[in-house]
């Protein structure tokens, strides 16, 4: 049975086997994984590019990379406030409001991207040197992170206009553009990165702009994508803009996307910003661990973005169950979404053991830098099918509305558990003391989400 069927079969509460909610679990978290997957090709593609022009080129971006997950986590927080609501409109038959929201989202995202890229314009040029960063990778880190900055409201339309999508059921489409920017980085990123260079007969052009070039690779790729995202958002058949439909500016509804989307925002920035601190505590350890770091953070994403695809499944499966008050799924396709997704990093983290120095080497041609990338992440492999408990977890309880648990969660755990053991370990065991702090933070965290998604506390009054 087609995937649409087994939504609307959801939608108009007919009964699903296991199976058919297996079946549905799968279906709709597949596209995304593709997708988050080509999300971790297009940073292997930078970072890989990026370290051919040495350590330093690495340390630069791998210096700012914490922030930019702290901007680009904030944009995280409307996409959930929206998306969610739109899933259970959709749920509930209500698609007449889900379209307003679609447009009243896009409208409160640019400009939120407007605001934010303001605040990390004026903070870029004394970024790096607040993270005590050595002198010689200042320059271009301020000039990544000036780049980045001034792309946030596309990255923001970008965001909105995948989560609305796929909060309708369409997890294709946004797969396939993924896929496309992940294309359109590896373009621009040859064609402003590197000098003018000779391959074969033929004489490729290049701009020579090293770290800001790619910069400006990724920013103009989001860009372009995130035009033809909201295009298609546009003209979807249920989403899409409809005659005699304007736009309605509904404060109650606006106040609820704040209200759920609140708690995300804080939820990055506590997050975002205990990796700053952790940043902080590691950049004194020299340019050899900032680089070993942010390559080893990158190469561990392969196993952990695929969680965030089925996270995806999650927050659509549960946001339209809760609007159609299946009270009958909502529980058990929380477990099942759950499961796969530590399934899923299960396999993941096996392979990336195996893979590690491979990985690590084909991101740089440093050896000290491949050397101590490959000891870190083979440390934190253990932790990553509870780390797939937890990011699943969370995209149920946001579906249900419960946004604040998750973020209350994570707070406690990265603050209480990481930040004290790096500020513990680092002393003694360098970059290795703060990858086994993560490790076990991982795993106490992927355990506190599993025990409350057992209590049943995240459920709406009316279903419990």
């Amino acid at each position: 049975m087609a995937k649409q069927d087994l939504l609307l079969e959801l939608r108009e509460g007919r009964p699903l086997a296991l199976r058919q909610q297996t079946a549905l679990t799968l279906q709709l978290s597949f596209p995304a994984i593709l997708a988050q997957i080509s999300s971790i090709v297009m940073q292997y593609i930078d970072a890989a590019m990026v370290g051919q022009l040495g350590r330093d080129a690495s340390a630069a971006i791998g210096l700012v990379a914490s922030s930019t997950w702290l901007f680009g986590g904030l944009c995280r927080a409307l996409v959930v406030g929206f998306s969610v609501m739109v899933a259970q409109r959709i749920g509930a038959g209500e698609e007449k409001d889900a379209r307003n929201l679609v447009k009243q989202g896009l409208c409160a995202g640019f400009a939120f991207g407007l605001l934010i890229a303001a605040v990390g314009g004026a903070i870029a040029n004394g970024l790096p040197h607040w993270l005590h960063a050595d002198s010689s990778i200042c320059p271009g880190a301020s000039s990544y992170f000036l780049i980045f900055a001034l792309s946030l409201p596309f990255v923001q339309l970008n965001r909105l206009a995948v989560g609305l999508l796929q909060a309708g059921g369409n997890m294709r489409t946004p797969s396939m553009l993924l896929v496309l920017m992940c294309g359109l980085d590896v373009v621009f990123n040859s064609l402003l990165i590197f000098p003018t260079r000779q391959l074969g007969a033929f004489t490729l052009p290049g701009a020579d702009l090293g770290v800001t070039g790619a910069a400006l690779g990724t920013a103009l790729s989001e860009t372009v994508v995130a035009i033809i995202l909201c295009i298609c958002l546009l003209r979807s058949p249920m989403l899409g803009l409809r005659k005699g439909e304007r736009l309605r500016f509904v404060p109650v509804q606006l106040r609820r996307a704040v209200r759920l989307g609140a708690p995300v925002a804080i939820e990055q920035a506590v997050m975002s910003s205990a990796q700053v601190v952790t940043t902080r505590i590691i950049a004194p350890l020299g340019t050899v661990a900032i680089a070993a770091n942010s390559f080893a953070v990158t190469a561990e994403a392969l196993c952990y973005m695929p969680g965030y695809g089925v996270q995806s499944a999650a927050v659509t499966l549960i946001g339209q169950s809760v609007g159609a008050k299946r009270k009958d799924l909502v529980t058990r396709l929380g477990w099942v979404t759950v499961l796969l997704g530590m399934g899923v990093m299960l396999v993941a983290s096996a392979l990336m053991y195996a893979l590690a120095p491979w990985i690590i080497g084909m991101l740089s041609p440093d050896r000290q830098v491949v050397l101590l990338g490959t000891q870190v992440l083979r440390i934190v492999v253990f932790s990553e099918p509870l780390f797939g408990a937890s990011i699943v977890t969370a995209g149920v309880f946001q579906g249900a509305g419960s946004s604040l648990l998750s973020s209350v969660l994570n707070f406690v755990s990265m603050w209480g558990v990481r930040i004290t053991l790096t500020l513990l370990l680092v002393p003694h065991w360098g970059l290795r003391g703060a990858w086994i702090a993560m490790c076990i933070e991982l795993c106490f965290r992927g355990s506190l989400f599993l025990f409350f998604l057992w209590r049943k506390r995240w459920l709406p009054r009316e279903l419990v």
